[in-house]
């Protein structure tokens, strides 16, 4: 496991448009400059990294609650499936179904995705305001595996309570760490 730190792109960086394969319904699914919310959350994830198995109790049912307040919420996993077969899009579809995701679980099978959004590590979170703008890019909390500080979500719940009430974003934003995605 090789520890990396989230890059820091720039606030207020445009989102990019995709089509991915959610892999519950193994339908594709697509987000486009014409897709409306409140806010977008990107959350580049994978089913093995034991810095998302660290969080993998918590951030479900936040983010289902976030995806009914019509802050759209996406979990991405970019890591190579061939060499790490338990982040396949079949396994990834038994994990959402295990977490109760209410949310799309997408496969970005080319990297492409990952590589536009700036995602280096899982988990890494990326929050956009209704504009399609970076507002958070960062920390989920503080927590780590191994150092017995409880999840709490914390610096995401923060972002996010900020963004939907109209302010201006965190001023301070410390990167995520966890397991550098797998590039083919």
């Amino acid at each position: 496991m090789v520890a990396t730190k989230s890059n820091m792109i720039p606030l207020g960086t445009k989102a990019h448009p995709f089509t991915l394969l959610e892999t519950q319904t193994k339908k594709v699914l697509s987000f486009s400059n014409q897709t409306e919310g409140k806010g977008f959350l990107f959350a580049f994830i994978c089913n093995h990294c034991p810095f998302v198995i660290h969080l993998k109790n918590h951030f479900p049912t936040l983010f289902n609650q976030w995806n009914k307040e019509d802050l759209k919420v996406y979990a991405i996993s970019a890591n190579d499936a061939v060499k790490y077969p338990d982040d396949s899009p079949q396994k990834m579809a038994v994990y959402a179904e295990e977490f109760n995701f209410e949310f799309p679980y997408l496969f970005d099978e080319t990297q492409v995705i990952a590589k536009s959004y700036g995602a280096v590590c899982t988990p890494d979170f990326f929050l956009y305001d209704g504009n399609q703008k970076l507002y958070y890019r960062g920390q989920y909390d503080s927590s780590r595996p191994g150092i017995g500080e409880e999840v709490t979500g914390t610096d995401l719940i923060n972002a996010v309570s900020l963004l939907l009430s109209g302010k201006s974003p965190p001023s301070d934003q410390k990167p995520s760490l966890g397991c550098n995605i797998k590039w083919k």
